[in-house]
């Protein structure tokens, strides 16, 4: 397998009910490092661009509105196969259908409050990562 770096966000649901450190205890369980980790206040365009490829989705506001309603921890992970790894432990969006054991199943409070974000391919990874964290914040 190959070492790969993926982009997470724990979202403010996450940090509201203060699961920064039991999220963060999953995501090192499955044998991912977190090589960079901030947590900002999403502003409403830095959510839009982030999320602009939903613009025409009906959801599109909600999301923005969620994402924008408190802190969020951003990070950079890190490990083989990263970005299917990262998925498979965040689990299903839908909590209500998420393997046992899964991020989604344990923290999220339903499909809307989800409790995080990953990467779904190389190419995006990149770019959202490119979009928090400058290359010096990357410490692996």
């Amino acid at each position: 397998m190959a070492i790969q770096r993926t982009f997470s966000i724990l979202k403010p649901d996450v940090t509201r009910r203060n699961l920064t450190g039991a999220v963060n205890a999953k995501i090192e369980a499955a044998g991912l490092r977190i090589i960079a980790q901030k947590r900002v206040h999403m502003t409403r365009g830095q959510a839009e661009t982030f999320y602009g490829v939903h613009k025409e989705r009906p959801f599109f506001g909600e999301l923005v509105e969620q994402m924008t309603a408190g802190p969020v921890v951003v990070q950079v992970l890190e490990g083989d196969d990263a970005i299917k790894r990262y998925r498979d432990v965040m689990g299903a969006t839908n909590p209500e259908k998420a393997d046992a054991g899964t991020i989604r199943k344990e923290f999220a409070l339903n499909m809307g409050e989800n409790s995080v974000h990953g990467s779904d391919a190389p190419e995006t990874a990149a770019l959202e990562i490119a979009q928090w964290f400058a290359g010096n914040e990357l410490v692996g």
